[in-house]
Order: C-alpha cells, then structure tokens, then sequence
C-alpha cells in the first residue's frame, strides 16, 4: 500500500491532486473528504480502477469501478463524481495507468 502526499491547487479552492502510476493501492486521504474528479492519463487495456471509501485499505463501501476495454479506442479520459467519502478514499490501479486524483 502506498502513503503519499498529495499537492494542492494554487489557486485556493481547496482542492488537492494526486498522481497515481503503476498498479498499486494508495491511500489518497485518510479521513472524511470528496472525491472531485478522476483523469486516466494513460489507460492501459483491459485495466481495472477501484475506488473505495476507506482510509486505509481496500475494502468496505466502494464508491465506484472503472474498467478500461480489451481495445482502447481513445487518449485521456476524464470521470466527475463530485461525491463525498465518510471514511477516506483508497483506489486500487490493477495495471500501469497514469491517473490524476482530485480531491477535497
């Protein structure tokens, strides 16, 4: 599991990001928050993204799961959910994708 500090918007909307690449479990925020936006920079075929609302692990309430298809038809794609998390946020990359998390 990966711990990592997030970096915070200039322009003070309160808003953070975090870059996560590779497959791996990171911990984005470890208590209550909301999840702005998820932008796969790079998807990698047949790559499955989880999102959890936990602060620690993954597992518990998911929030949601992005499956890329077998054939990627496209670049760079963009998913709001503007949904707030109880407990913290962890997402689960199964694959080399590039994601930018954005957060409050």
């Amino acid at each position: 599991m990966t711990n990592i500090t997030p970096q915070t918007y200039g322009d003070g909307d309160g808003a953070s990001y975090l870059n996560i690449a590779g497959a791996a479990t990171t911990v984005v925020k470890g208590y209550p928050g909301k999840l702005v936006r998820i932008t796969n920079n790079k998807k990698v075929a047949s790559g499955v993204i989880t999102i959890y609302d936990n602060a620690s692990a993954a597992s518990g309430t998911k929030i949601g799961t992005i499956t890329n298809p077998g054939t990627l038809l496209d670049n760079a794609q963009t998913y709001e959910y503007g949904c707030h998390f109880k407990n913290g946020l962890t997402i689960v990359t199964s694959a080399a994708d590039d994601l930018t998390v954005v957060f409050e």
